[in-house]
């Protein structure tokens, strides 16, 4: 009998059943008495979101309390503030942060036929919300302790990436958990395969150094492309006579950083006015986008938007060797710039071409 007679319910047809629901089971109401295939419709669930994901970065701090949220709270707005689609991920279950830092204190997120919804962030300079998605959301009051095991841990890092509705994004950035444990290994093992990278925050303290280290060891044994280090905290303005001082020697941080062969990619002030953006919910790169303190994060913008650009042009190099016509080609990687913020768009092309032209085979089918 032909493979196209089996019915659709048959576990033997060769494309299960779905029931089209951008969520997992354990959210849906029909789950007890559900008999199509979970395992497939989770995976699904997971794959479409990730398809419609352009760059993933991993905000990392192996130290709690060293500035993490608010590095991945201005980051996603300095990239949104470029005109890029932006979600921003809360991964940190015990401390889920990210609603207050975009003003979403006391928030609640509803279940759909997409998925979880995820909360809007408008501001005037943004062309498009950031999409925020967070455990806060769905937690019962903003002070309720999470008190989970490991397998609960590792189901809403699926849920997370999968469950909540992020639509189309150019970059998802990622707020990590203190620590190299089972959220880490668990969200590192979920997006193996799709352009990833990490971005480190740390303090110049020596405690915080030696935690930072061992996140810098955990992405290069892990082949994790690692953009550098955001230095938070790095330094103090006095408000009375404009000098700046440093609380914390930074030496023994850029010999290690030196040895460990990482950047720095800059150094956040410790300002009040930094503390007091992400407290009412405006971070400080769209509240005041002409500051020392939203001026110091763009060099970190633009390791990420580099980041994307080299895994974009890397991926089409490689498309490219398969290419037996030029036209076509040029075609596809038109369908896929039409998707790049335009001022990037030129200087994408034209890197582009000129790796179109050195893989177009020539009369005797050698590549030049």
């Amino acid at each position: 009998m032909s493979v196209s007679h089996f019915h659709p319910h048959d576990p033997l047809a060769l494309k299960p059943e779905d029931c089209g629901r951008g969520h997992a089971c354990q959210f849906c109401p029909q789950e007890p008495e559900c008999r199509l295939d979970k395992g497939h419709h989770e995976k699904r669930v997971l794959e479409s979101r990730l398809e419609q994901i352009g760059q993933i970065i991993m905000v990392m701090a192996n130290k709690g309390g060293v500035g993490k949220s608010t590095v991945s709270a201005n980051l996603a707005a300095g990239l949104a503030a470029r005109g890029y689609r932006v979600g921003v991920a809360d991964a940190d279950i015990h401390g889920p942060n990210q609603s207050r830092f975009f003003g979403f204190v006391g928030e609640r997120v509803r279940i759909n036929q997409q998925g979880l919804s995820t909360l809007a962030f408008t501001h005037p300079a943004l062309q498009q919300p950031i999409r925020v998605g967070s455990l806060a959301f769905m937690m019962e009051t903003d002070d309720t302790p999470i008190v989970w095991r490991d397998a609960y841990k590792h189901d809403f890092m699926h849920h997370l990436i999968g469950s909540f509705d992020w639509g189309p994004l150019d970059f998802l950035v990622i707020d990590m958990p203190p620590g190299t444990g089972n959220e880490l290994i668990t969200l590192s093992d979920l997006l193996e395969g799709h352009d990833v990278a990490a971005l480190l925050a740390t303090t110049p303290q020596e405690v915080a150094l030696m935690d930072s280290l061992k996140a810098i060891r955990f992405c290069q044994e892990r082949g994790m492309p690692l953009l550098g280090v955001v230095e938070n905290m790095a330094g103090v303005t006095c408000p009375h006579c404009g000098g700046e001082f440093h609380l914390f020697p930074r030496a023994h941080l850029a010999e290690a950083l030196d040895q460990a062969g990482v950047s720095s990619l800059t150094q956040i002030p410790l300002s009040p006015a930094l503390a007091s953006g992400s407290d009412r919910g405006q971070p400080i790169v769209l509240a005041e986008p002409d500051s020392i303190e939203a001026r110091a994060f763009m060099p970190a913008v633009q390791a990420c938007i580099d980041q994307a650009r080299d895994s974009f042009a890397a991926a089409a190099a490689h498309s490219l060797q398969s290419l037996h016509q030029g036209q076509q080609g040029t075609a596809d990687i038109e369908a896929a710039l039409a998707a790049v913020p335009a001022e990037q768009r030129d200087a994408l092309r034209a890197e582009l071409s000129s790796l179109l032209g050195q893989a177009r085979p020539d009369d005797s089918g050698n590549q030049h």
